[in-house]
């Protein structure tokens, strides 16, 4: 499940991993901690941006206090609008590294994942999506109605793009820095940026592939997605890269 991988890539040197967080005391040291100890076990240089999206709980002073322990620790505040989408960008605005992985703040995502994703990128894809749904990942506890619902919006954005990529909407995804540059200007604030970065990256002509991933419910805190809400913004943004893929000519693909 994947395209044509270039011939010969240049090396990378620094993954970034992008983690927004919106009150997520009870659970972003964790994370955070369990990350940079997979990432050090494996010899990956690595910085970890989190990014507080307007909490009002304790989660800045929690990363504060994880800063003088982990070097590699960057947080950063989004001052400005909020919203899912808002905060990866502003993430991705303060990067240091040429390849990236965005992970969740709620301990959903496991760290030895990022470790294979780092390692497909460096045999040259320039994206790397994971999927739950394919032989080898897993979900854990997920809720039945989201995952129906889940189910759906993938196989509608499958048939939609024709592709065979069926977990498009988790935001558990790695690109090399390039593909970040060539998918700009975003436009999703919130949730549907999961949907975006993916389909321009696919509809823009990068190479990509698909690993298994495993997944399991927040154990803390509360999601901040909410289904009611994000329907028309999903549906939004597939369409606007469908007009893209069949009517832009060509003038955004990847050169």
């Amino acid at each position: 499940m994947k395209t044509p991988a270039p011939e010969k890539r240049s090396p990378l040197k620094l993954l970034s991993v992008v983690i927004p967080a919106h009150n997520e005391e009870g659970c972003v040291a964790l994370t955070v901690e369990h990350l940079h100890v997979e990432l050090r076990g494996n010899g990956i240089p690595h910085e970890i941006v989190v990014v507080d999206d307007g909490s009002t709980d304790t989660t800045w002073a929690v990363l504060q206090g994880l800063v003088p322990r982990i070097a590699e620790l960057r947080p950063v505040q989004n001052k400005g609008e909020h919203g899912f989408g808002r905060a990866i960008t502003f993430g991705f605005d303060h990067i240091q590294g040429d390849a990236v992985v965005v992970m969740m703040a709620d301990e959903s995502d496991d760290a030895r994942d990022v470790v294979r994703y780092w390692s497909l990128l460096g045999e040259g894809w320039d994206a790397v999506f994971g999927s739950r749904f394919v032989k080898g990942g897993a979900v854990i506890d997920y809720p039945w109605l989201k995952l129906s619902i889940n189910r759906m919006a993938n196989f509608f954005i499958r048939i939609l793009f024709n592709i065979p990529l069926n977990d498009t909407t988790n935001a558990f995804k790695a690109y090399r820095r390039e593909v970040i540059e060539g998918c700009r200007p975003f436009l999703s604030p919130h949730f549907n940026l999961t949907v975006e970065l993916p389909l321009k990256t696919i509809v823009r002509g990068y190479s990509w592939t698909v690993m298994p991933i495993s997944w399991r419910n927040r154990r803390f805190g509360e999601s901040k997605l909410k289904i009611k809400e994000m329907g028309s913004r999903y549906l939004f943004i597939a369409l606007y890269c469908w007009l893209e893929k069949y009517f832009s000519r060509g003038d955004y693909r990847a050169r």
